[in-house]
């Protein structure tokens, strides 16, 4: 597994089906370690990310949502007026996998 979130931000998701190995604990530790204030919650990885209004929050959840559409990879969202927490998993596999991180670079790239 090469590269960190620059190179996670260039690749696209790809179908996984059930029984695809999920990445392993040193995996994604070592993967997190490229993608700061990302962490492993209850089987995902998440992040919440801040904004001053609501406005700009959703503007956020429509673009997280419109990089979800185009990786056909959707994250669990929660949002509230100022904050929105984005978790990725692969559920097909049971487990957390590289086009969770395809798609967390992808988000962290609108802020590039």
């Amino acid at each position: 597994m090469k590269g960190g979130m620059k190179a996670f931000s260039g690749r696209q998701c790809r179908p996984l089906p059930r029984g695809t190995p999920h990445l392993s604990g040193a995996e994604m530790e070592a993967l997190l370690h490229d993608f700061p204030g990302w962490t492993l919650q209850q089987g995902a990885i998440s992040k919440t990310f801040s904004f001053p209004d609501y406005h700009r929050t959703l503007a956020f959840v429509n673009a997280v949502a419109w990089i979800a559409q185009q990786q056909d990879h959707h994250p669990e969202l929660n949002v509230s007026y100022e904050h929105c927490r984005v978790s990725f998993n692969t559920h097909s596999i049971g487990g957390i996998s590289e086009n969770d991180f395809i798609c967390a670079a992808r988000i962290e790239s609108l802020f590039a």
